[in-house]
């Protein structure tokens, strides 16, 4: 039988109410002999049964929900809610190259599954969920039979949970370089060695939006890791491409990216962002077309009016240099940059910046990232499209 572990009063709110997370703050206490990384049963001051979660006492999110009844959570358990998760993609019709598992939003918390091709990147965050690696190792190859899986824990927030980072060979066999096809691009993924699981999967339905917007542009893309969204601009018709980044052994990739698909209007620039940014409006460059996709300013609240302030820079001087009419296509995956800041802070930035927006599209992640209406964290990825007014 799972131990207990018991909520102060009235904390059972958020539970209830469909909230996959329990914080430190929120629990009373746990019984005797309840282990960091055990499954264990979730009960309110009063003493109703609110579900299972993992626990870990040396993380704030102290007990991840897995359940809302008691049920064995074993392999036949993991096996279930992984098999529903690549059902949802197959439905979608996106296997070949998608996010299989999306950690809360697909109930399995703090699990992160990202399909290449034939092959699947892993992360595992939680030190509960770390227990079923091999069951969820095997329910993978069970239903998809890929060439190999990768794990990529080479995550800094694994420490809060008590974990080290590592990475490695799960199953088979991984090369160090794999192609998938997004809306009709070759892209070469590094997933050994690039950031996160090796490829940004979320932005493919955001990248495929550029088609209403590239045709002729002159085209800046800002932290463009790859070459994701320039590559697009440059299948859309874009006769001019820029994509800027900080890290050689991406653009690496987006150079080997732009050749698989015989692109000759794109040309990449290693640079810091904010600098490059400056530099150009400084000299006055104008663009069709600029895409802000930066890593996260956010990492956490207390980052958030530093944060702000970045986001609200790189904006400003995108704006500057946009044309009448011109594209601004501007991206937060920061968590705690709730959707509503993120709006006021660009609209914050078009108002220094001397100029109109008309807001064109608000998106967000793609169909195979779902999020829970009762938990906003899972409704990280911010994108606005903006047409710029003088």
């Amino acid at each position: 039988m799972a131990g207990r572990v018991y909520l102060k009063p009235t904390k059972e709110a958020r539970v209830l109410a469909g909230h996959p997370w329990v914080f430190a703050s929120d629990i009373d206490r746990a019984e005797r002999g309840v282990q960091d990384g055990d499954v264990v049963s979730v009960v309110a001051a009063r003493g109703r049964p609110l579900g299972q979660a993992v626990y870990n006492a040396r993380s704030q999110i102290t007990l991840r929900m897995l359940t809302t009844g008691e049920e064995q959570v074993d392999s036949a358990f993991i096996h279930q809610r992984v098999a529903q998760a690549i059902q949802l993609r197959r439905q979608l019709g996106l296997l070949g190259a998608c996010r299989l598992i999306n950690a809360e939003s697909d109930r399995l918390p703090a699990v992160v599954v990202d399909m290449f091709a034939d092959v699947l990147s892993v992360q595992i965050l939680s030190l509960g969920m770390a227990r079923f690696e091999q069951d969820l190792v095997d329910v993978l190859v069970r239903e998809l039979a890929p060439q190999g899986i990768w794990a990529r824990n080479d995550v800094p927030v694994r420490a809060l949970e008590g974990m080290a980072q590592a990475t490695g060979l799960l199953y088979g066999q991984v090369p160090d370089t794999v192609e998938i096809q997004e809306n009709g691009l070759r892209m070469l993924v590094d997933v050994k060695h690039g950031q996160k699981t090796g490829y940004f999967l979320d932005q493919r339905e955001n990248r495929a939006a550029l088609a209403s917007y590239a045709k002729g542009a002159r085209m800046l893309d800002i932290c463009t890791h790859t070459g994701s969204f320039a590559l697009h601009a440059a299948m859309y018709g874009a006769r001019e491409v820029t994509g800027v980044d900080l890290s050689g052994q991406a653009l690496g990739t987006a150079y080997e990216n732009a050749r698989l698909n015989s692109f000759s209007q794109v040309n990449f620039v290693m640079a810091n962002a904010f600098d490059y940014l400056r530099e150009q409006s400084d000299r006055g460059e104008q663009y069709d077309l600029i895409v802000l996709d930066p890593p996260a300013f956010a990492k956490n609240r207390a980052s958030l009016p530093g944060a702000t302030k970045g986001y609200k820079e790189i904006n400003l001087r995108a704006m500057k240099m946009l044309a009448d009419g011109g594209i601004l296509v501007s991206c937060s995956c920061s968590q705690n940059m709730l959707p509503d800041r993120f709006r006021d802070t660009v609209q914050e930035a078009a108002r220094d910046a001397r100029v109109g927006l008309q807001l064109l599209e608000w998106r967000g992640a793609g169909r195979d990232h779902p999020s829970l209406p009762a938990a906003a964290e899972t409704n990280y990825l911010k994108c606005g499209i903006f047409r710029v007014l003088r």
